[in-house]
């Protein structure tokens, strides 16, 4: 599933992944390949355990493979110390969890600028990323609540906001529709698809629920560590993409989440 074309934004070639010691070693990852073009929306599905979170902390900085390298454009990403990677993690990367990780303390507003303000942009456009950004994501009137005053749903999309603000060139998602509640989370999807056509936003999400996969563009299903089956949306109508997921999780043990 790799692709040598150097115009692929990412380019995951040969990567294993092993947690414990001699006497008891669980491969996480094993040997996966795969390529992500500036501008997808790529979708990861598998059962518990299939290997998808470990594979979103590799893509994401957080944890380290244990062989195989990732490349971002020309840059590989194994080969950096702590200090290059937070670095880059900073520039280059925007995340967003299933459990919004905001600043109680910090109203919906400050959440946003703060990533913004750890890096010295001046106020004036501190202030227009800001307001930007809460338009884009249509919570513009809650700017100034707290989020314990505000939805699950608004709070997510303050995350999605806080992620974006940096113009990351890659979003990675976390399981983003695991705590909402139906509508909230097509409106959140809603979004991540005007963030991927409109602002050319590129996505990686992670998730184990049908419905939020057939927003997706491509998905790359994992089994047991590696990469399974893929399957490409192309001009598909979303009902018909789904069916096909539920399809290919019927047969990796996924579980086969189609509630809303």
């Amino acid at each position: 599933m790799s692709n040598p074309n150097k115009n692929n934004y990412i380019r995951v070639c040969d990567i294993e992944k092993y947690y414990g010691n001699a006497s008891n070693v669980t491969k996480a990852i094993d040997r996966v390949s795969f390529h992500v073009e500036k501008g997808e929306f790529v979708g990861v599905m598998g059962a518990s355990g299939s290997g998808k979170t470990t594979l979103l902390n590799v893509l994401a900085t957080i944890d380290r493979v244990t062989a195989g390298h990732i490349y971002y454009e020309d840059t590989d990403i194994t080969e950096m110390n702590e200090d290059k990677l937070s670095d880059f993690r900073k520039k280059n990367l925007g995340f967003v969890f299933q459990e919004y990780n905001l600043l109680d303390t910090l109203t919906i507003e400050e959440n946003i600028v703060l990533a913004l303000t750890l890096q010295d942009r001046g106020k004036k456009e501190i202030q227009e990323e800001s307001t930007r950004m809460l338009k884009l994501l249509r919570i513009e009137d809650i700017r100034d609540k707290f989020p314990y005053q505000v939805s699950g749903g608004q709070k997510q999309r303050c995350a999605c906001a806080r992620a974006l603000v940096n113009h990351p060139k890659l979003l990675l998602a976390d399981e983003p529709t695991g705590a909402l509640d139906s509508r909230s989370a097509q409106t959140l999807l809603e979004t991540f698809t005007d963030l991927n056509r409109n602002m050319g936003a590129t996505i990686l999400m992670v998730t184990h629920d049908a419905f939020s996969a057939s927003y997706c563009s491509r998905i790359l299903f994992l089994k047991d560590g590696k990469i399974f089956h893929e399957l490409v949306r192309g001009d598909a109508p979303g009902r018909s993409f789904l069916q096909d997921i539920l399809d290919v999780l019927s047969l990796t043990g996924g579980e086969l989440s189609d509630a809303r």
